[in-house]
């Protein structure tokens, strides 16, 4: 057996660097430094597409988007119904809820990811808990793009993935693990005193 050596290891990366798919995202990438945010209208920025899909928000029937909150932090907590651990993470996402208050630009949104589950007995959970922020069902389409983006382990209830979403658009995963309304707020914090 022919053990690699340095050269012959650099010849695949170079090759890939020629590849159609690498020189059709140089000009994209060019493109975007060349134009500053402040240019661009929110549609025209870069987002992630499940930003632009019409939810149900369960409890009030109402349709939103995630785009509907630019300007706004918004924190997305992926969930299902069965799980103890996202139970124990909702009960410091509400105790961050009630620090901030309700004039707080911060907008709470739970997923229910588990493909078993529905609106109607979703909402059931989450008016016994007494969780009253939103909360949705979101297509598979979305879930396909949230692992996508940010990793299988976001559709993975019992890791209790958050992602939190900032003023300018930006996706910003937390840590796994249920997380405490203090850690919480240090996360969210910087996000909401940071201007437009």
């Amino acid at each position: 057996m022919e053990i690699p050596t340095e050269e012959s290891m650099e010849k695949p990366a170079d090759a890939m660097m020629e590849s159609p798919t690498a020189e059709v995202m140089k000009p994209q990438e060019e493109d975007l430094s060349a134009t500053s945010s402040e240019d661009m209208s929110s549609e025209e920025m870069m987002v992630p597409d499940f930003f632009k899909v019409s939810l149900t928000d369960v409890n009030t029937g109402e349709a939103f988007k995630i785009s509907d909150f630019a300007g706004k932090v918004v924190l997305v907590e992926n969930l299902a119904m069965w799980c103890p651990n996202c139970k124990k993470q909702q009960e410091q996402v509400k105790l961050l809820n009630e620090a901030l208050g309700m004039d707080s630009d911060l907008i709470t949104i739970g997923f229910a990811v588990d493909p078993n589950e529905n609106a109607a007995d979703l909402k059931k959970y989450i008016n016994s808990n007494g969780f009253d922020w939103i909360y949705a069902v979101p297509p598979q389409e979305v879930l396909d793009e949230i692992s996508r983006l940010y990793g299988a382990n976001f559709l993975n209830p019992p890791s209790t993935p958050i992602f939190v979403i900032d003023r300018k658009g930006t996706v910003h995963p937390m840590p796994f693990g249920v997380k405490s309304a203090d850690d919480l707020r240090d996360f969210v914090d910087p996000f909401l005193t940071e201007g437009m």
